[in-house]
């Protein structure tokens, strides 16, 4: 057939999108990070060693630069649906915390509260890349992070999985299903996790409220 068809591939699922943290942010998460001791273990789904709060002053700190990484999503996100927002999202940090995995622990199925999550890894150790370049199975993997959507045949794509990078981001709607795949090395990974909401969830409004709103009796 010599007659060109034209055709259109059209996007499926939700949008994720991975890319890479500055390494003096980076840095900024986890010196903050050190003088933060609100426990999140209770709060979360993983069974990790541990799960830290960042204060209010920290999140401060961190915000601004961070913003700017939920900007490029949401230009990557226009250009997956290829239409421009009709007005741009307002987001609200509403949550941020630090995950230190240690062996055997994981992060079974589950999605998050709010518009829009992410997670940085800030360190990748050299034994946990070598016990997944050993791995021989069809998972993705230990230490691995899968994204699970939808149910098809298998041609369908349903999920997508990556071993993580240090300094690598991945930013998701908050409402994509994922886990993270446990490890044998003795050593700890160290990730940075959030949740943006699109307005304040009214449970939580005296944290968003200015500060006078707060301070009144």
């Amino acid at each position: 057939m010599s007659e060109q068809i034209p055709i259109s591939i059209f996007n499926w699922g939700p949008c994720v999108v991975k890319l890479k943290v500055k390494d003096e942010f980076k840095k900024l998460l986890l010196d903050e990070a050190k003088s933060n001791n609100e426990d999140y273990t209770t709060k979360l789904a993983g069974i990790l060693d541990k799960e830290t709060g960042y204060s209010p002053e920290s999140k401060n700190k961190i915000l601004p630069t961070l913003s700017q990484y939920i900007g490029v999503y949401d230009q990557a996100y226009q250009r997956y649906v290829n239409k421009p927002y009709d007005k741009l999202p307002e987001y609200v940090l509403s949550a941020l915390w630090i995950n230190y995995q240690r062996p055997n622990d994981f992060n079974p199925p589950h999605d998050h509260d709010g518009r829009l999550s992410f997670v940085i890894y800030c360190s990748m150790p050299k034994e946990l890349k070598k016990e997944h370049e050993d791995y021989k199975g069809k998972s993705c993997g230990p230490g691995g992070i899968q994204f699970i959507y939808g149910n098809g045949p298998r041609d369908a794509i349903t999920y997508m999985s990556f071993l993580p990078e240090e300094n690598d981001m991945f930013i998701f709607p908050a409402w994509l299903k994922h886990w993270v795949a446990p490890y044998k090395s003795d050593c700890t990974r160290i990730s940075v996790s959030g949740n943006f909401h699109d307005s304040a969830p009214l449970n939580n409004i005296v944290n968003f409220a200015p500060k006078y709103l707060k301070n009144k009796k």
